[in-house]
């Protein structure tokens, strides 16, 4: 779908996603998954989130016309691609899980007390960073390679098992978001609690962004052949 096309209620969150500069961005503020459910239609989307979808149109066009264009990955080759889902999103993601994780114990054991306190953040933070670990692992050393040398037809297998890990690292972030109350602070948090909630947001939808990515470009390119 070209960049200056007209946005129609019947685009799905993927294909803005990856045609529009910025619309990722509208999607997150209004908690819309565009990687791992991202086939559903703007207007099905908008409807089941209570939004007018002609007001979501134009806060997606607002954002685009001054937003960096998009990076044509669809024209580019699939060993660049791979490179920089490494670079930009399986390193970053390395660095910033154990920061995260750190932040999450520390308010869970300092203000453990509070009924606002999200108890069991920690814990499925945890879990989350020891599957991506995993899951990115599984990517650079076999999965990737067979992708870099055309092997695409034969990796059927493995992008299923890696789309389901996608579904399930999606489950993790709802119920993560949910947990944090929308990661909305309480008026009177500390520090450590905002850049947390903060942290954790951003880490959101730099993910759903890596996911978005490897579902809707890379896979389907590598399958093609």
């Amino acid at each position: 779908m070209s960049q200056t096309k007209t946005i129609q209620p019947a685009d799905t969150l993927a294909q803005l996603a990856t045609s529009r500069a910025g619309a990722s961005r509208v999607f997150h503020r209004y908690n819309l998954d565009f990687c791992c459910h991202g086939q559903i239609s703007l207007a099905d989307a908008s409807a089941k989130k209570g939004l007018d979808v002609d007001a979501l149109i134009r806060e997606i066009d607002a954002e685009t016309s001054h937003a960096t264009p998009i990076e044509p990955w669809q024209d580019r080759a699939i060993p660049e691609l791979t490179a920089h889902i490494v670079a930009h999103y399986h390193e970053p993601h390395r660095r910033e899980l154990p920061r995260l994780l750190a932040m999450a114990e520390r308010v869970e054991k300092v203000h453990r007390d509070r009924a606002s306190c999200p108890r069991g953040l920690a814990a499925l933070l945890a879990g989350l960073a020891a599957e991506l670990t995993q899951h990115m692992q599984k990517e650079e050393g076999i999965l990737f390679p067979m992708l870099d040398r055309g092997e695409g037809a034969n990796a059927v297998g493995p992008i299923q098992v890696m789309e389901q890990e996608h579904e399930d690292a999606g489950a993790v972030l709802a119920s993560m978001r949910a947990l944090a109350t929308d990661y909305q602070p309480p008026a009177d948090a500390c520090g450590t609690w905002r850049a947390l909630y903060l942290g954790l947001d951003e880490f959101e939808r730099d993910l759903m962004q890596h996911v978005h990515l490897e579902n809707y470009v890379l896979f389907p390119r590598a399958m093609r052949g």
